[in-house]
């Protein structure tokens, strides 16, 4: 076999057989097959697609070319839960110590970093000061069953062959394919040994794939090849037309999420929380009524036990909490400008894509590999779908020790806001579960 002739196959729209899939995969892991012809076989796969076999092999290489997780008590279910991606995304950071918790699940989760527009868990932790999210799959497994819960990043050990193509999707514009999106998210879900699956699959303008019938068509492709590896999977399509929150950019994220930990912040971030979690211990105990359940869940926000068990989790992975605990300790940008209305009238859109892309400019992203991301960087969001603003309102606010890219974003990105004199009326949060 050679990687021309299967790039080329590829190309012109035929199906690879496993042995074709795994010898392409392994070459590039292993160093024989170069970066300019796997980049060349993503984008041919963008353009033409795979067939089911040809993604559960896709899946199957990525599974085992590295170590899985492998969890001996039977009597505990383990659960993760991962977001296909978007713009001010926290829910990991509240998700996980939410669930652990309710002492109903144990959340083992490995998590990724920024790809494209949209931020990574893995960096909004690493915000946080001293957060260590590298661990051994062994400490991985001994943390998860003491406390109830681990965050780490993908060890080297772990599929490395994704951790691979994930970088090279990321800067080759290929992260929009479904059968990729299945192979990267599936492969480490399977390998963290868990038993259930709770997906928050994006859709709208700030998503991967922005159009509904394309985001339900990931959703069942995840739930079709994830249940095939026998997993339980429960598929949540939520709305991505505007940012989730109002904090875009990893230590602004992690203040908005320490917010709803301890009972408060913006409605939308609580009330998708407390969705996904939801259909997290209704997997656990598939018998009991998702009212008991949510109730329980309000009771662990409102009280602070999920914020304590954020702390515990947090110190126990080596960060300062004194930053958690006080906020206000985070050193902040050196330029916070508030951005205001030009016009009157409710907000209908918002470029929630662009916004993304945005914060990246500001520090809060990469462009490239080797980029160095600014924890301070971001944007806070004043304005959402329906709300109504008045001219010399404050719209945005950013946050960069970038002057140069503060000064120009300052001029521009305003636009991001569609004002418009009609009334506009907000049809409610997309939630569908699957």
């Amino acid at each position: 076999m050679l990687p021309y002739t299967l790039i080329e196959k590829k190309q012109s729209g035929q199906a690879l057989n496993k042995d074709e899939i795994h010898f392409l995969v392994d070459g590039y892991v292993k160093k024989t097959i170069p970066e300019y012809q796997m980049a060349a076989f993503l984008m041919a796969v963008y353009f033409k697609g795979m067939e089911a076999e040809e993604i559960n092999a896709y899946i199957d290489v990525i599974l085992n070319s590295g170590k899985r997780v492998s969890f001996n008590d039977s009597t505990t279910y383990y659960a993760d839960k991962h977001s296909t991606g978007g713009v001010g995304d926290k829910i990991s950071l509240i998700l996980a110590p939410l669930a652990m918790a309710s002492g109903k699940v144990k959340v083992p989760m490995i998590s990724g970093r920024g790809l494209g527009h949209s931020g990574g868990t893995l960096d909004k932790l690493e915000s946080i000061p001293g957060f260590s999210t590298q661990m051994s799959l062994k400490d991985f497994q001994k943390q998860t069953d003491r406390l109830g819960c681990a965050l780490i990043g993908q060890t080297k050990d772990l599929c490395p062959a994704d951790k691979m193509l994930y970088a090279l999707r990321d800067v080759t514009a290929t992260v929009r394919s479904i059968p990729l999106i299945c192979g990267s998210i599936l492969s480490k879900k399977i390998a963290e040994g868990i038993k259930g699956l709770v997906l928050d699959v994006k859709t709208g303008n700030g998503a991967f794939i922005s159009k509904y019938e394309e985001t339900k068509h990931l959703a069942e492709q995840l739930k079709y090849f994830g249940e095939a590896y026998g997993l339980s999977v429960r598929p949540v399509i939520s709305d991505m037309n505007q940012p989730l929150g109002d904090k875009i950019g990893n230590w602004l994220e992690v203040e908005e999420s320490l917010d709803v930990l301890k009972g408060g912040g913006p409605a939308a971030v609580r009330e998708l929380s407390l969705v996904l979690t939801g259909q997290m211990l209704a997997m656990a105990d598939p018998k009991r009524a998702e009212g008991d359940i949510r109730k329980e869940l309000e009771k662990l926000l409102d009280s602070g036990a999920a914020y304590d068990a954020f702390l515990r989790v947090s110190k126990e992975q080596g960060a300062d909490i004194r930053y958690l605990e006080k906020t206000e300790l985070y050193d902040r940008s050196k330029y916070i400008i508030e951005v205001k209305s030009a016009s009157e009238g409710t907000i209908s859109y918002i470029d929630t894509y662009q916004l993304g892309l945005d914060a990246i400019v500001l520090g809060a992203g990469r462009r490239s590999l080797n980029d160095t991301i600014d924890p301070k960087a971001g944007l806070v969001v004043h304005k959402h779908l329906g709300d109504k603003v008045e001219k010399g309102e404050p719209l945005i606010t950013l946050h960069s020790d970038d002057k140069k890219a503060v000064e120009l974003l300052s001029k521009e990105i305003g636009d991001r806001f569609h004002v418009s004199e009609d009334n506009f009326t907000m049809k409610g949060d997309l939630y569908e579960i699957l």
